[in-house]
């Protein structure tokens, strides 16, 4: 039997079983792969425009209002009451005439010192709210 060819060999034949494993696996990766995929519309942006810019469009002006750590309130070098006073009348009577005159559309940003205590910061919101601001943000 020395002369005999085949299965004493070792040699087995080409096996189509695991190939076709592998082609279902690569398949079933594609597929999964295939379904997760972003649609480039679905997002929703603004691009800027080739034409000229409107005028009557100018960027808002903030206006920054300054609390010290004593409770001093600022804006444009200019003090606004003194440090006790809850009120803040002549802030909100400022406050109150630039939104007659401007219309109300540039933010409020307020500045407190990190060591002012957050009454006085109250009293800010308090007169910035009876003065109708409307767009009021931190800084």
């Amino acid at each position: 039997m020395a002369g005999s060819v085949g299965s004493e060999d070792g040699d087995i034949g080409f096996q189509i079983a695991p190939m076709v494993d592998v082609v279902f696996v690569l398949m079933l990766f594609f597929m999964a792969c295939a379904g997760q995929q972003v649609n480039e519309n679905e997002l929703n942006i603004s691009l800027p425009s080739g034409a000229p810019a409107n005028p009557s469009s100018t960027p808002k002006t903030p206006i920054l209002i300054d609390i010290s750590a004593e409770g001093q309130v600022t804006m444009n070098n200019q003090s606004f009451g003194t440090p006790s006073d809850k009120n803040l009348g002549p802030l909100r009577d400022w406050l109150k005439n630039a939104i007659e005159q401007f219309g109300g559309e540039d933010p409020v940003i307020i500045r407190p010192n990190p060591e002012t205590r957050h009454e006085r910061i109250i009293d800010v919101l308090n007169a910035a709210s009876a003065a109708g601001v409307k767009n009021l943000s931190f800084s």
